[in-house]
């Protein structure tokens, strides 16, 4: 049976799920974390549920790959490298060179990393994951699935930035968006679950995790959403600023005697919730605080739901109708305290939550009251089985 591998590869991390296909079967999953970082971990899920760890040094993703396949053959997870007749990764930064998914070759691979300043987190990581599961099983079916390629549909007026058009055109100054595997996944199935054509529905889909964003889904297209020419913009997130004002920017660079890089470190890393809170980037540690009394985790919260709430009135404003709304990812599919605050906040819409079945259901699921005035879903992300799919595609 023919097996695809999807793989997310971040700058210590590097994340897998693999599938029998065209089943769509998960055979196993796992990750490798803290790579070239003392104290690297290497987890995987075997077909009959069982976890196994190894704690060993990792130095590169090279290495992380090695592991990764020698216990794939050593689990008898698979029987030979043979198996494996796909691969798929997962790239954040397409820019406009990429509107779809692509087969790597090495011109490809060039222009991924070109594009790493429009994702200066990820598309460096992505790049050496690819390069590494090359010089391991360098014969088989190798694709590139964008983060970005989905919203290229954005119409111009929701992708430019009112600044000279010659930086467009010049530079590809723009907002690109991210996270548009997740959201043309849980689109999809949103439509599923509410027996309605994608074609004919206006959804707001929220991906809400350590990195966030908020897309306005009108037809099955991207149409709008939070991230822009870098994943910095857009809601508050784990530790990215999100939206905030240039000159405030240029401000602290004076004021803290700071480089651009460093800033953009700051924005980047140590802001966002952790900044806000001074806790934790885990809403979860951020939340136990603010049950403790705690002023700034509360304020951390309440600044989180509140970009939520503003991304979701002026997206509904512009597609002019609102179907349904999707909470996905880490915490909008985990956090029924943060589905029901941003519910409540949502009076305007005349959105109820059902509290039981937001607190106690499990999976695909409708969580709105009978009488509410929009559907509210949760739909756990796939990107993995998304990716695994555009592989499929390539294969035929």
């Amino acid at each position: 049976m023919e097996k695809t591998i999807a793989i997310n590869a971040g700058s210590s991390t590097l994340k897998f799920k693999l599938f029998e296909m065209p089943e769509e079967t998960t055979i196993s999953s796992g990750q490798v974390d803290r790579i070239g970082i003392e104290g690297s971990n290497f987890v995987i899920k075997t077909p009959d549920g069982k976890k196994v760890e190894i704690d060993k040094p990792i130095k590169d993703h090279e290495e992380a790959v090695n592991l990764l396949l020698e216990q794939l053959l050593k689990l008898k997870i698979i029987k030979s490298y043979d198996e494996i007749t796909g691969v798929g990764h997962r790239v954040v930064a397409g820019g406009e060179i990429f509107t779809d998914a692509t087969l790597i070759d090495d011109k490809v691979l060039q222009q991924i990393e070109a594009l790493k300043e429009y994702a200066p987190l990820h598309n460096g990581a992505n790049a050496v994951g690819i390069k590494a599961f090359k010089k391991v099983l360098p014969n088989i079916t190798s694709v590139a699935v964008f983060d970005t390629s989905f919203h290229q549909t954005l119409p111009e007026k929701n992708y430019l930035y009112s600044i000279p058009y010659e930086y467009y055109t010049d530079y590809g100054a723009r907002k690109y968006g991210a996270h548009g595997t997740s959201h043309q996944y849980v689109s999809k199935r949103a439509a599923k679950l509410m027996g309605r054509p994608l074609e004919e529905l206006d959804l707001i889909t929220m991906h809400l995790g350590a990195g966030a964003s908020i897309t306005a889904v009108k037809g099955g297209k991207s149409f709008d959403t939070s991230m822009g020419f870098t994943p910095l913009a857009g809601i508050t997130m784990a530790t990215r600023s999100g939206d905030i004002d240039a000159s405030l920017v240029s401000f602290l660079e004076r004021k803290l005697e700071l480089s651009p890089d460093e800033m953009s470190t700051i924005l980047n890393n140590k802001s966002g919730l952790l900044g806000i809170s001074g806790v934790s980037p885990d809403l979860r540690d951020i939340e136990d605080e603010k049950d403790n009394g705690n002023h700034r985790a509360e304020l951390a919260v309440d600044i989180f739901v509140n970009n939520i709430v503003k991304y979701i009135g002026s997206y509904a404003a512009e597609m002019g109708n609102v179907d349904g709304i999707v909470f996905t990812a880490g915490i909008g599919e985990n956090s029924w305290k943060m589905r029901k605050r941003i519910g409540a906040a949502l009076k305007l819409f005349n959105v109820k939550i059902d509290l039981d079945v937001n607190q106690n259901g499990k999976g695909e699921r409708f969580i709105n009251a009978e009488d509410s005035g929009i559907k509210v879903m949760v739909i756990p992300t796939n990107e993995e089985l998304a990716i695994a799919q555009q592989v499929e595609r390539f294969k035929k």
